[in-house]
């Protein structure tokens, strides 16, 4: 893009904000204080760390932990140069702005960051109505950004209940929830997204540092992402060891109670059913053909060649956000990067600037 939209420059400012809040933050941890910092700064930064604890109020799942993680990863894709050079592939914004209703998911802490930030960059105009579950973190940052960029004022709204006057939809749901947003949307150019799973191919061959990034992988948001791996591939006579020794620096997942429950209650219905299973004390590893494990699960399959998987893995492809494995897999990427995506990493595969700037003008919905 020659000319950038203004939201531009202010998610600039915003990258910058948060890596400087969370060096803050490591710093107060670690006992050291800057005296020489400004008070609105450090104003701003009492008032992000009280978003973030609202947040964890709200969503025990959203930890402070998980959300500091989301944050590192925003605080360093909104860098100048990574912008830049995300956007370089797409003409500048022309012509009239037009509303794009999105409709977030609210499974992992800003899931839906990017399709906002994605309407702004494009000049259009957002209308947002996040999920119950993670509705407080997205609009603290939405202010912050017209804090940066007062000129931001009036491209995107927040709102509660029934949408109107939209020009396009991109929602993001269950398989379920896909058929209701069919129905109500599909008049209108959308994006509608469905259920995703995440696998990882092992051979037997891989470092502890793999393994510890498979973990992270695996453990990332509780499991509760579309980026999240809920199952493995593993050659026959595969030797679990390893893989759950890489695990361990995870073992405090199961202090927290929510993560406790779905365990217990996993592990309960496997014994009562006699399903044969591995366990380590917070984690569930069971034979399965399915890709979606419950929480404090994961599933496994064995496989004898490696051609043959790929060619299952190709088939399945309509149903992975992503496969995480050795570089000789087609597709695969390194372990331990299944919750670190790029800017242009798009969730489905399904281009959203693309998408964005071929909406077509219309009179907006009423």
């Amino acid at each position: 893009m020659a000319q950038p939209d203004p939201s531009f420059s202010a998610l600039v400012q915003l990258g910058d904000f948060l890596r400087e809040f969370l060096a803050d933050a490591s710093r107060e941890t670690s006992g050291i204080a800057d005296t020489t910092r400004e008070a609105s700064g450090n104003k701003a930064f009492h008032q992000l760390t009280a978003t973030m604890e609202q947040a964890r109020l709200q969503n025990p799942w959203f930890t402070r932990e998980e959300v500091t993680y989301a944050l590192q990863q925003w605080g360093d894709l909104l860098r100048k140069d990574r912008l830049k050079k995300w956007l370089a592939a797409y003409d500048s914004p022309s012509g009239e702005p037009l509303t794009v209703a999105l409709i977030l998911a609210g499974n992992v802490p800003l899931v839906g960051f990017h399709d906002f930030i994605s309407v702004l960059l494009t000049g259009n105009r957002a209308l947002v109505k996040c999920s119950s579950s993670d509705n407080i973190l997205l609009p603290h940052l939405a202010s912050l950004l017209t804090g940066f960029e007062p000129s931001l004022d009036g491209r995107y709204r927040f709102e509660d209940g029934t949408l109107k006057a939209y020009d396009a939809v991109i929602a993001t749901g269950s398989n379920n929830t896909s058929r209701y947003f069919e129905y109500y949307f599909g008049s209108r150019p959308h994006i509608i997204r469905m259920n995703r799973s995440s696998v990882a191919v092992l051979t037997g061959s891989e470092s502890p540092e793999e393994l510890g990034g498979l973990a992270d992988d695996i453990f990332r948001y509780f499991g509760l992402g579309c980026r999240s791996v809920s199952k493995l591939f593993v050659p026959d006579g595969y030797d679990f060891d390893p893989f759950f020794t890489a695990c361990y620096a995870h073992k405090h997942r199961i202090d927290h109670q929510k993560y406790a429950n779905n365990y217990d209650y996993n592990k309960a219905v496997y014994l009562m059913s006699g399903s044969a299973m591995l366990d380590n004390g917070f984690l569930l590893l069971k034979e399965d053909p399915g890709l979606d494990s419950p929480i404090g699960t994961l599933f496994y399959e064995t496989y004898t060649f490696m051609r043959e998987l790929q060619n299952r893995l190709d088939a399945l492809s309509g149903d992975l956000q992503c496969v995480v494995g050795p570089d000789t897999l087609a597709g695969a990427i390194p372990f331990g990067q299944a919750q670190q995506p790029a800017l242009d990493a798009y969730a489905d595969g399904v281009d959203t600037i693309a998408f964005l700037q071929e909406i077509p003008a219309s009179n907006p919905e009423q």
